[in-house]
């Protein structure tokens, strides 16, 4: 069966996109597209639980982090990585000492040191593995905090001082999530507050 995709329609009809015609259609959709290699992925909506640990780890993150050079912009703002050419929509990305907009697009951000995807069943494995990999080529970046929402669990990844990536798992209820590079601690309680198994 034929997925259908109802805009920009005629444009998805061809295999491979420059970057100048990605930024085109993405400017007049409704909804959100990522970019990699020539491909138009559409991003799928979110579910309730998405929702609600968006907005306590948005609100969180906020309140940590006011009067403080480093901002959370949540998933409207597209993030580029220059060095292999994704176009995305973190959920929640950090970026510290301003927005550096991209070379070729003022709408598209460059250097986040922090990103954050909340885990659903279709985008697991992808954030989990591929996405990983594309994100390690953004030389700011610090800390890639994966929070699933249909169960208590979330994985941080952090640069150590030998510049390896180390995984801290979170499991209970009573952890507390360490933003290493932050300088700050958010509750899973918290994190996971009003969110239905």
């Amino acid at each position: 069966m034929e997925e259908v995709v109802n805009e920009p329609n005629v444009e998805y009809k061809k295999r491979h996109f420059t970057v100048t015609e990605y930024l085109e259609m993405e400017k007049a959709s409704q909804e959100k597209h990522e970019y990699f290699q020539g491909e138009i992925f559409s991003m799928a909506g979110a579910s309730t639980n998405h929702n609600e640990i968006f907005t306590n780890i948005f609100l969180e993150i906020g309140g940590k982090l006011k009067g403080k050079p480093c901002r959370p912009y949540g998933s409207d703002l597209r993030t580029q990585i220059t060095a292999n050419g994704l176009f995305t929509y973190p959920d929640i990305s950090i970026y510290c000492n301003g927005l550096n907009q991209s070379d070729i697009d003022k709408e598209s951000f460059v250097e986040p040191t922090v990103i954050i995807e909340i885990l659903s069943p279709s985008t697991r494995d992808y954030d989990r593995g591929h996405k990983f990999d594309l994100y390690k080529d953004i030389p700011t970046l610090k800390e890639y905090i994966l929070i699933d929402s249909e169960a208590i669990s979330v994985e941080a990844f952090y640069l150590n001082e030998k510049q390896n990536w180390e995984l801290i798992e979170y499991k209970q209820i009573e952890d507390t999530v360490k933003f290493v590079s932050m300088g700050f601690e958010v509750a899973l309680s918290d994190i996971y507050n009003r969110v239905r198994f």
